[in-house]
């Protein structure tokens, strides 16, 4: 598997099995042994990590797991958040691309269907005074898999019916990555948080949060730039941060 790239994923590390690609591709960066765009893609994770210490719970072969070594030093610290966008955004490029277009990212970065959850990334940034230094960014995206230990989750087989080639599907992905990283580094951080916005599950609609253990009404409005959820409540303009609150099913 090689990307069509100029630089993501020509250095690559297939593991069939290991606990986690963000800890492998931070063990590379740390040995010097990565350059930009240095992807470890694993067969099997089997401790897959989430936003906040969640568990990613994958069957070996089924899905694509991986994470990509990046250098976003144009980045300021107080503007990570952008990456987060230009990498969601690649990965619904590629659900769009199957024919998934109602596809949504639920902020911060996990990637809904219907409701129920795609996959999920996770994005480790070192910071170097006010720039990023290195950004590791892993992607879990359930492809093949049928079975799930929870009725929240479903799979591109599920919603489309067909089985996938994996392989092929990382490599696309790799590719899509790269064009929403270069927008990036290009400086159209505005185009890209548009197209964020609008892709954002439950934008704009009045909807039941739950704000510590209160219930309330609210619209989300936006993202600020430091990633933070902008979110009308009866009338006020709040901002939140990630587990500060959450949607009421």
């Amino acid at each position: 598997m090689v990307p069509h790239t100029l630089f993501i994923g020509q250095q690559l590390y297939f593991l069939p099995v290991c606990e986690s690609t963000n800890s492998e591709a931070q063990l590379l960066l740390n040995k010097n042994g990565a350059t930009e765009g240095c992807t470890v893609v694993a067969g099997h994770q089997t401790k897959g990590r989430g936003q906040r210490g969640n568990s990613w719970e994958a069957e070996p072969g089924m899905n694509i797991t991986l994470s990509v070594v990046l250098s976003p030093s144009f980045l300021a610290a107080r503007q990570q958040f952008s990456l987060n966008m230009a990498v969601s955004l690649a990965a619904l490029d590629l659900l769009q691309e199957q024919g998934m277009a109602e596809a949504k990212v639920k902020w911060p970065n996990d990637l809904f269907f219907e409701d129920k959850k795609l996959g999920g990334i996770l994005i480790e940034n070192t910071v170097h005074g006010n720039t990023l230094q290195h950004s590791i960014v892993g992607i879990g995206l359930n492809v093949n898999q049928m079975q799930f230990g929870y009725t929240t989750a479903t799979s591109l087989r599920q919603v489309l019916g067909r089985p996938l080639n994996v392989e092929k599907l990382t490599a696309r992905l790799l590719e899509l990555l790269e064009k929403r990283y270069l927008e990036l580094r290009r400086g159209q951080t505005d185009n890209l948080r548009y197209a964020y916005l609008q892709a954002l599950y439950r934008y704009q609609e009045v909807h039941a949060f739950l704000v510590g253990d209160c219930e309330v009404q609210g619209q989300i409005v936006g993202v600020a730039e430091d990633g933070r959820l902008a979110v009308a409540v009866e009338n006020e303009l709040r901002y939140f941060g990630f587990k500060e609150i959450s949607y009421c099913i």
